[in-house]
């Protein structure tokens, strides 16, 4: 039998499948057994921190675990780099990158039509009409072409822009109109409307938006960040936002979560901040659901595993 630790509501979402399958569910506050091969990171885990450090330290201390399923879209974190360093197998969780997609879409949406306008004038009873700035036709520089990038992708050219992505190890179906290299963004940078970040967050991208990423950038361009707020040096983008050196950040994460009250993340007038959000969709928990009973039924009849993750992987 395999065991495989997870919380009781995890255990619940996949109750089939522990029926069918040989395995023994083994829940967060029982002491592990030595031969816990599997663990499940579930999404009620990683946003409970007593139960995700429960988790992560019981997976550490576990010598025989084999597999470890993250319902994150990143596997930062101590507990999954030591358990690639051993050679079990890390796998994470890309449901979240369609509605990432979305949300990035509707920021810059926003951003280009003002909409807070003509709100503010329906509260007036007043018929009033500004021009905007359209997406069609806008060339957008998206760093990390992964689950996420390329579900970016998709959605911005269908909205007839011009896609440039950015991945370190090509795969040969990314749905873009030209693939750059990490070591090419720099040159590009000045072709871009919109500039979209989708990679995780380590010690290869801390700060990788500098003083002069930031620089280069067009003063017209946009900057979303979906990915790690570790990725922008925070300093270098107040002084270029108040340079005027772009148009705008559209931030779903920040270095510090959430930031400092006299953050100007908060006030400036040329940021979009929201909580580190933009994976909330209501179809996640369904799709996480479904992705981890059919990586789970995999692992038992020894079929490769989905979303396998592997040590230094910034290809996202």
């Amino acid at each position: 039998m395999v065991r495989i630790l997870l919380s009781r509501a995890a255990a619940a979402s996949i109750e089939p499948q522990l029926v069918a399958l040989p395995v023994t569910p083994v829940y967060l506050g029982e002491d592990p057994p030595d031969d816990l091969e599997v663990a499940w990171a579930s999404t009620d885990v990683l946003w409970d921190h007593d139960l995700r450090e429960e988790m992560f330290a019981a997976v550490v201390a576990a010598p025989a675990v084999r597999w470890m399923h993250t319902n994150s879209s990143g596997v930062e974190g101590a507990a999954f780099t030591e358990l690639l360093r051993r050679g079990a197998t890390v796998t994470s969780s890309h449901v979240h990158a369609p509605i990432i997609a979305e949300y990035v879409l509707r920021t810059v949406l926003d951003w280009f039509q003002r909409p807070e306008e003509w709100q503010a004038a329906r509260r007036e009873r007043q018929w009033l009409k500004h021009d905007f700035r359209e997406v069609l036709g806008t060339t957008w520089l998206i760093v990390g072409m992964g689950a996420i990038g390329s579900e970016v992708a998709v959605r911005a050219r269908a909205f007839g822009t011009r896609v440039i992505g950015v991945r370190r190890t090509p795969q040969g179906d990314e749905p873009v109109d030209q693939l750059i290299s990490p070591s090419e963004v720099l040159d590009l940078l000045p072709a871009a409307d919109v500039v979209v970040l989708a990679i995780p967050g380590n010690a290869a991208t801390a700060g990788m938006v500098d003083a002069n990423f930031l620089r280069l950038m067009r003063k017209d361009s946009v900057l979303v960040n979906v990915g790690r707020g570790s990725l922008i040096d925070e300093d270098a983008l107040r002084d270029a936002l108040d340079r005027g050196a772009l148009d705008a950040a559209l931030l779903d994460v920040a270095a510090t979560e959430p930031p400092p009250a006299d953050s100007f993340l908060w006030t400036h007038p040329k940021v979009v901040l929201t909580p580190h959000t933009s994976g909330h969709g209501t179809g996640i928990h369904r799709r996480a659901v479904e992705l981890f009973a059919d990586n789970l039924a995999r692992h038992v009849s020894g079929e490769p595993l989905l979303n396998v993750e592997h040590a230094g992987d910034v290809s996202r």
